[in-house]
């Protein structure tokens, strides 16, 4: 059979095939699921961040109008804790009167109608036996964990090379809490038949749901159907089991009625999760001619008292650059905080700011060009195994990029560059985010008519995976884009893995690969069989498809329809499962790669206010094959606002002696909105990677990765000042 190489529409900018129904208001997201007979659901929350509940006075509540059941610790059934993923154990809710964050749900009210049961919910309350909060990342009560996932890396002897450098910088950055915050509100609806659960939820991992859900409430996967075909965004708040999505399913099971809730604004600050704050210790040792000799990188994240999540905000340090000697250490310290869990480029997010920002100080302390010094300690094998990598234009990356953005044109003086009152200043930053993979299943069918119909359990959070897998199998069946249809979000579809980690696009891609390959195998088998074909005798690998016909290669002549072999024998559709597995470094002989990229921002700094303005941004991205540059560059952008969030604006203000989020609302949370964002210039570059079939990598986060320190960069070139922490404010430069 022909690669996939050899086809013209992936990699074309393809409309997104969901477009009209998103923008005429009929695809249907969590919140707008609603079946006849559903009750209201309605958190109420705690409003100390430690300490245990005395006694809960429901009566109120109880007897408020329309009130069907409160469900608090005292009456709540006792059920299991979810499975462990990658991301941390789903805490089963109301188990104990234990607090252990300020908005820990407390009870759930059901109503008849969301207006009665948020009603009702105002009138619980709770006498509490307080307890002092931990607060401080850097508390030294607070208990720390150690490499959970054994991450931590060491090679040479950094401690003796720091020493040794001709140059050595040691330096402390911080970086803030952010939320998700994606605009469409959490939303579960939960309906019960028996024992079987169907649950529309706002999820990017419905198969995870489903397998927790099952262990919960002790029914068997097959009990439970989880439907996710839209999502209004999620950045990672949407890849765990939360608390509420349990108490939903909870509650409807006791009414035997479903139940719906949908959280509010403040609630999606306390109930989803959040990006972890950092403090990082790093410390770099080079030659004078600018050669690294030393990294010694070291993290302290924080973490909920309950939980197991992790970011490995040090790790990339280890394979970043060719360096000899490099030491990476995380440390977590549980504190008395809502969950965190991942956010957009979860740990590159934080690593990288710090790492960037080092070695832009490191370059003016050798006086050297920041893009030379990247490039002069570029690396064509992973330092840790010695592998070549499985695809890596990092270095195309920095020429191509700093050619478009202007780079030369910058004066290296810091506070040399102005534009009548705004001091004018260029940074840069180099990026990376190693995929994310895990197995994962799709399905192949084509029907009588010669139409195709692809499925798989994933999500589409609004990266595209609607699109560019609909282009994927019409290239792999010989299809137009309008005869073949990709549906997903439904765990009742082959099992799919998260969409998150930059890895479900290579994932998928594979697995729709891999079922297409498969179903046109077996149509090609069919007609080799078959006397009347003119394909008989021909064998599977000397075929192709065009035109919605399987053919010889090279001879379109000699084939046929997949109409007219259906037909012939009878059937109403084929159909062929396809699989993939994460690549393995050992069996490849190379290292996969994940994306990189080389970031380029202009800012302009008010010298008499501090007010800071990102004036332009130049992404040179290579994300190995790029399936739809369309969807990818909006990918980019889209991480690249996020990028200037990071920098800029996000923080979530934790009252430091009450453990209350102070600004849990779009009015007071900040992020960059259009006045912000400067025209935003994308470039792609780099070749198909050679560990995967498909040869793409992932965009997702890459976009976001390298622009905080290209910005703090910026910022030290146009005033002189180095600002190490995150967000940049305008006090800091007054």
């Amino acid at each position: 059979m022909s690669t996939v190489e050899s086809r013209p529409l992936v990699g074309a900018g393809v409309s997104r095939v969901d477009g009209p129904r998103k923008v005429t208001g009929t695809a249907p997201y969590p919140m707008d699921f609603s079946v006849p007979g559903q009750a209201y659901g309605a958190l109420v929350q705690s409003t100390v961040a430690a300490g245990r509940i005395l006694r809960m006075h429901t009566e109120d509540a109880e007897n408020s109008p329309g009130v069907i059941h409160v469900l608090t610790h005292e009456n709540a059934p006792e059920v299991k804790a979810g499975p462990t993923t990658v991301l941390g154990e789903s805490l089963a809710p109301l188990r104990s009167d234990r607090i252990i964050h300020h908005g820990q749900h407390i009870a759930f009210v059901v109503a008849e109608t969301p207006e009665q049961a948020t009603a009702a919910a105002r009138l619980v309350g709770a006498d509490y036996e307080v307890s002092e909060p931990l607060l401080d990342l850097q508390d030294p009560r607070a208990e720390q964990l150690v490499d959970p996932w054994e991450m931590d890396h060491s090679r040479g002897d950094a401690a003796a090379a720091l020493e040794a450098a001709d140059v050595t910088l040691r330096t402390a950055y911080t970086t803030s809490d952010n939320t998700n915050n994606p605009l469409g509100l959490f939303a579960t609806l939960a309906v019960w038949e028996g024992d079987t659960l169907t649950l529309h939820d706002t999820s990017q991992w419905p198969s995870m749901v489903r397998t927790t859900l099952a262990m919960i409430f002790g029914i068997p996967e097959s009990s439970v159907r989880v439907l996710v075909p839209y999502v209004g965004g999620g950045f990672g708040a949407g890849l765990r089991v939360w608390p509420h999505v349990v108490l939903t399913a909870m509650a409807a099971r006791i009414i035997k009625r479903p139940v719906k809730l949908v959280l509010t604004r403040p609630q999606m600050f306390t109930s989803i999760g959040h990006r972890p704050s950092s403090v990082q210790q790093l410390s770099v040792g080079a030659t004078r001619d600018g050669e690294l000799v030393a990294l010694d990188h070291r993290s302290l994240t924080s973490l909920g008292m309950e939980d197991t999540d992790f970011e490995p905000v040090t790790a990339a340090t280890a394979f970043a650059y060719g360096c000899p000697n490099v030491i990476t250490r995380d440390r977590q310290a549980r504190i008395n905080i809502a969950l965190p869990t991942s956010m957009r480029a979860p740990a590159e997010a934080q690593g990288n700011f710090a790492l960037e920002s080092a070695l832009d100080e490191l370059s003016y302390t050798l006086g050297m060009d920041p893009v030379e010094l990247r490039m002069h300690n570029h690396t064509d094998v992973d330092p840790r195994n010695g592998l070549p990598w499985s695809g890596k234009a990092l270095l195309e990356c920095y020429e191509v990029g700093a050619r478009h953005f202007g780079w030369s044109d910058r004066n290296p003086e810091p506070r040399s560059m102005r534009d009548g009152n705004w001091l004018v200043g260029y940074g840069m930053a180099g990026a990376l985010f190693p995929y994310f993979a895990q197995p994962c299943a799709a399905q192949a069918t084509v029907n009588s008519d010669g139409s195709a119909l692809m499925r798989s359990a994933a999500t589409d959070i609004g990266t595209g995976t609607y699109t560019v897998m609909t282009q994927l199998a019409a290239e792999e069946l010989g299809l137009p884009l309008d005869r073949v249809r990709f549906d997903l979000g439904d765990s009742d579809m082959p099992h799919s893995m998260m969409e998150g980690g930059s890895g479900l696009t290579g994932a998928l891609g594979n697995a729709v690969h891999d079922a297409c390959r498969r179903l046109v195998r077996s149509f090609a088998e069919l007609a080799r069989g078959d006397a009347d074909s003119p394909l008989r005798g021909v064998l599977p690998d000397d075929v192709e498809c065009t035109g919605g016909r399987v053919h010889l290669a090279g001879r379109p002549d000699r084939g046929e329809s997949y109409v007219d072999i259906l037909a012939r024998h009878g059937l109403p559709e084929l159909t062929a499962n396809g699989n993939s597995t994460p690549p393995v470094p050992t069996e490849l002989g190379m290292s996969p790669a994940g994306a990189y990229g080389a970031k380029f921002v202009e800012v302009r700094v008010d010298a008499d206010l501090g007010l800071i303005r990102v004036a332009r941004v130049v992404s040179a991205i290579d994300g190995g094959r790029i399936l739809n540059e369309k969807t990818a560059r909006s990918q980019i952008i889209g991480g690249t606002v996020g990028g200037i969030g990071l920098a800029l604006f996000e923080d979530t203000a934790t009252d430091p002696h009450t453990g209350r989020i102070a600004n849990g609302t779009f009015a007071d949370y900040l992020v960059a909105v259009n006045a912000d964002v400067p025209d935003l210039d994308v470039i792609f570059v780099g070749e198909p990677d050679r560990g995967t079939a498909t040869g793409t990598k992932g965009v997702g986060e890459v976009g976001l990765v390298g622009i905080a320190p290209a910005i703090s960069n910026a910022v030290y070139h146009a005033t002189g000042k180095r600002l190490r922490d995150l967000p940049i404010t305008l006090d800091a430069l007054l």
